[in-house]
């Protein structure tokens, strides 16, 4: 899954993406990967943005076990930071958006630490101090079922489930 969502973000960026992960053995799951700890640590997910964006100032996030992210997202993402500091997809989940496959920019990093500071650790928690562009369902819907596009893999039932869609799909990365 870490190769699948590694390829993904260097064909959107053209770079090699970063690793947020705290488990001393993650230098070992894709060789080549910067990884970096949790800046705050305990802090979930909105830690890892954190992280990221105090890492690599801009940075597309998307979760390790989001196998079925579309490059091109990626990049409409990615792009949507011209004119805002956060860009998010619109999803069906109970958000409507989707942290953990989204584009974020400099300016989170200070209104990320002022949600942790309030003890507010839900990862949009700092959407109203920057300027936050959403990509329409309609544009997401051309890339494929946010269900799958953003499907996490969290339990052993998930990777069955994941693993049927690979094969209906065809082994098909896009």
């Amino acid at each position: 899954m870490l190769d699948r969502v590694a390829e993904a973000l260097v064909a959107a960026t053209g770079r090699p993406p970063i690793l947020i992960a705290n488990a001393p053995e993650a230098s070992a799951w894709l060789p080549g990967l910067a990884v970096y700890p949790d800046a705050v640590p305990g802090q979930g997910s909105v830690g890892g943005i954190l992280t990221a964006v105090e890492a690599a100032g801009t940075v597309l996030c998307v979760a390790w076990d989001m196998p079925f992210v579309a490059t091109g997202l990626l990049g409409e993402l990615a792009a949507l930071l011209a004119e805002a500091d956060a860009a998010l997809p619109e999803s069906d989940s109970r958000r409507g958006l989707e942290p953990l496959c989204a584009a974020y920019g400099p300016a989170c990093g200070p209104a990320i630490r002022a949600a942790l500071a309030r003890n507010d650790r839900r990862a949009v928690a700092f959407h109203e101090a920057v300027k936050v562009a959403r990509l329409a369902r309609e544009r997401v819907l051309q890339y494929g079922d946010p269900g799958v596009l953003f499907f996490n893999v969290n339990t052993p039932d998930d990777l069955v489930r994941a693993e049927a869609i690979w094969r209906a799909r065809g082994s098909s990365p896009s």
